[in-house]
């Protein structure tokens, strides 16, 4: 049986084999990115799962893998060919355009050895959306457990989400806490609590050690600590619940969320609308759908008279006081910074 960490041994093998000779894109998506892919559940010949050169629309330019869970994109993955520069900014922005368009929070950047994954929801500058970056050449096992997010039983499982969680509030507390010991920035706050907890201490003395002293911060994370188990519920017709188990009821029990809540999304030209309400279900027109999904198609279906899927959650976006728009998946995590626009 072929499993992950005897498919990263084989492209390994062949990365080495290759050394300094170029190897084109197709070649490179054949016997490096593909067997990866395979090896974490994906099924490449089926294209309810897997589908090149995958695009929303006709008109639109296709990025090479569209990974899929129920038929809804969950997850875009762009080849270049091995040896390619891929913090060249062409390719993050080519990136960021492509999920733009198709409505999807997670993107991959790859040669087929370094692996560069995207939050493109985050609220965040394109630098600070990038999640983890590995070399498949470097044999670590940061490599083997980096990719196992990008599996399909762990994309269904939303681990990533909650380690992308763990690391975007990681990250801020780092530069916080970084920042009281800054040379130019010594926090008043440190100084005077430190010299509280010691002895014969000016505050001109404590600030000078502060600024010898070199902080190393580690924030180690186990998923299972993160990932509590569940208790099952009965599912009601107006909780359907989400890949990570939340409702729109339980995220307006929770005050994250405050109905009426007006949704939008522009269409093809067409502006589409929707309202969560009270009870957790989504009105479109006069019809009220239990989840932002079914809302979603209905809109679609009146809009162009073609009946489509969509995430429902990826696909509204709720207006927010500063005149943008932010998506409704993000109130899964925490809400927008910016205020909401109800009523």
């Amino acid at each position: 049986m072929t499993t992950l960490a005897s498919t990263l041994e084989e492209v390994r093998r062949r990365i080495r084999r290759v050394g300094s000779r170029p190897m084109n894109e197709e070649n490179t998506k054949a016997t490096l990115i593909e067997p990866v892919l395979r090896a974490l559940g994906w099924d490449t010949e089926d294209v309810e799962e897997v589908q090149r050169e995958f695009k929303t629309h006709a008109r639109h330019k296709p990025v090479d893998y569209g990974l899929l869970v129920v038929r809804t994109p969950r997850l875009l993955l762009e080849a270049k060919a091995l040896g390619e520069n891929l913090g060249d900014h062409r390719w993050v922005n080519q990136i960021m355009g492509y999920a733009s368009v198709a409505g999807v929070e997670w993107m991959v950047l790859t040669d087929g050895n370094t692996y560069r994954i995207y939050n493109t929801h985050a609220p965040v500058v394109v630098e600070e959306k990038l999640f983890r970056s590995v070399n498949v050449a470097d044999e670590a096992a940061a490599v083997e457990q980096t990719l196992e997010l990008l599996a399909k039983n762990r994309l269904e499982e939303n681990r990533i989400e909650v380690l992308w969680r763990a690391h975007f509030v990681d990250r801020q507390v780092r530069a916080a806490i970084e920042g009281l010991f800054s040379r130019e920035h010594n926090d008043m706050l440190l100084v005077n609590h430190i010299a509280s907890c010691t002895k014969n201490l000016t505050a001109e003395e404590v600030r000078a050690s502060i600024a010898r002293c070199r902080v190393t911060l580690d924030f180690p994370v186990r998923i299972e600590d993160l990932v509590a188990p569940k208790a099952k519920k009965r599912r009601t017709a107006d909780a359907v619940p989400t890949a990570d188990g939340q409702t729109l009821a339980s995220l307006i029990a929770a005050g994250l969320l405050k109905p009426p809540v007006t949704l939008m999304r522009t269409y093809k030209g067409k502006e589409l609308s929707a309202t969560i309400l009270p009870t957790g279900k989504v009105r479109v027109g006069k019809v009220e759908y239990d989840s932002p999904s079914t809302a979603a198609v209905a809109a679609l279906r009146a809009a162009t008279g073609v009946e489509r899927t969509a995430n429902g959650w990826d696909f509204w976006r709720v207006p927010s006081t500063d005149g943008g728009r932010v998506p409704l998946a993000s109130f899964r995590r925490s809400p927008p910074d910016s205020g909401l626009a109800t009523g």
